[in-house]
């Protein structure tokens, strides 16, 4: 099984994001399942530094597939059989304006870019320090 959990690290927002400051993302078009951007900010919102980056994945993936709790066991097994792609390729720091701050246990954080704790933890040289993944090539 595969893992995308880092401990001690800060992973800031893409140089090429397009705003200056972090935004809730929008819900997406009435009638389809909320955004993987939308599920992830509520989750991140509601319960920082609960949930590791490998939990968060795949709290979103069973609910946009309705897996119900008595199976998600076994589908979770089944879903990190694959690699999968960690938190620097999500939607919220590569364009809403989100950084993910994960501590000594794995678990996440999210910190909005202009604020305060953002730059703390921009400048902590005690942090491993990533970005997200540029949305673009570079030219």
């Amino acid at each position: 099984m595969s893992s995308t959990n880092y401990t001690e690290t800060f992973i800031r927002v893409a140089e090429d994001c397009p705003v200056q400051d972090a935004q809730e993302p929008p819900a997406g078009p009435k009638g389809k399942p909320p955004t993987i951007a939308l599920l992830q900010y509520r989750l991140l919102s509601e319960r920082p530094y609960e949930l590791t980056s490998d939990d968060l994945l795949f709290e979103v993936h069973a609910i946009r597939q309705n897996i119900e709790p008595p199976e998600r066991a076994a589908q979770r097994e089944a879903f990190f059989a694959k690699p999968q792609a960690c938190l620097r390729s999500s939607p919220l720091a590569k364009r809403y304006g989100w950084g993910f701050h994960h501590d000594g246990q794995g678990r996440v954080a999210l910190v909005p870019q202009g604020s305060t704790r953002y730059q703390e933890l921009s400048d902590d040289t005690s942090l491993t320090q990533l970005k997200a993944m540029r949305s673009r090539r570079a030219s």
